[in-house]
């Protein structure tokens, strides 16, 4: 199952570029760019960090397709 994300929307609320969301989170721009693609699902520590950095929850960022919670 495909996972989705708003990461992109998150980062752009906060004016924050990829590289410097990596660096909050302790991984590279091209980490954020991948996981914005929807080419790399986070671990569950780094979900964790990007949402705490976004101020949201991880189901606020993350969403599996066919999730019925949108």
């Amino acid at each position: 199952m495909p996972l989705y994300n708003q990461l992109k929307v998150y980062r752009a609320k906060l004016g924050l570029n990829q590289a410097e969301m990596g660096r909050c989170v302790g991984v590279s721009r091209q980490t954020i760019s991948l996981i914005e693609r929807g080419d790399y699902s986070p671990s569950v520590t780094l979900a964790l960090k990007l949402a705490s950095v976004c101020q949201v929850t991880v189901e606020d960022i993350f969403k599996f397709e066919g999730d019925q919670d949108e």
